[in-house]
């Protein structure tokens, strides 16, 4: 997997998380998992932005909580939500700006028999199961096995990262509202690849 692609650079993070947002769109995540990788293409994903964005976690400023959001693009922000699951976040942007944009779904590419026992403890999958596996962001992180271990991690590193792919056509991306919040609601910056079935809500 990691020889089809070119790994994404630094570069790619530490611009406009909007920008990064949609280009995320296609891109595949890559897991090393002992000796296995496990893989998806991204299909949806949330911008967040605390300068404007009351959504954000880094709205009201830097906390131990939020802090990697306030450093340099590429690196993994992960936090624990509703006491059930977790969410990781790929922070964007220049040193300060505390932006970073959530995985909502991936599509699954490799390491499928590894994703269906991390969420469901089995290894057999029936036809709903197989569009439920990471259609959403706590699905996503069950699934790859991301914890609060991952907190921090350089997405240019070999543990978690990115591989580059086509660029999605703007036909083909839908922007909608956010999922789940109650501030900044009215703010377009859920992107999603148009008629996936991997998007956890059209």
């Amino acid at each position: 997997m990691k020889n089809s692609f070119q790994k994404l650079n630094r570069s790619f993070y530490t611009r406009d998380v909007l920008a990064v947002a949609k280009d995320l769109l296609g891109k595949i995540v890559v897991k090393k998992d002992g000796s296995k990788f496990i893989s998806g293409k991204i299909v949806e994903v949330e911008a967040y932005d605390g300068s404007v964005d009351q959504a954000a976690h880094t709205f009201l400023g830097v906390t131990k909580r939020n802090k990697i959001m306030f450093g340099e693009g590429g690196f993994l922000y992960v936090y624990f939500t509703y006491g059930n699951h977790y969410c990781c976040n790929v922070v964007t942007g220049k040193e300060g700006s505390g932006t970073a944009v959530l995985i909502r779904a991936v599509e699954p590419i490799s390491g499928i028999d590894l994703m269906i026992k991390n969420r469901f403890g089995r290894s057999l999958l029936n036809e709903k199961e197989k569009f439920n596996l990471t259609s959403g962001p706590g699905k996503v992180c069950k699934a790859f096995a991301i914890t609060m271990d991952h907190y921090g991690i350089d997405l240019t590193g070999n543990e978690i990262y990115f591989l580059d792919s086509p660029k999605i056509k703007i036909k083909d991306i839908v922007a909608a509202k956010r999922i789940g919040i109650i501030k900044s609601v009215d703010l377009p910056w859920r992107f999603y690849i148009k008629d996936n079935p991997y998007v956890s809500k059209k």
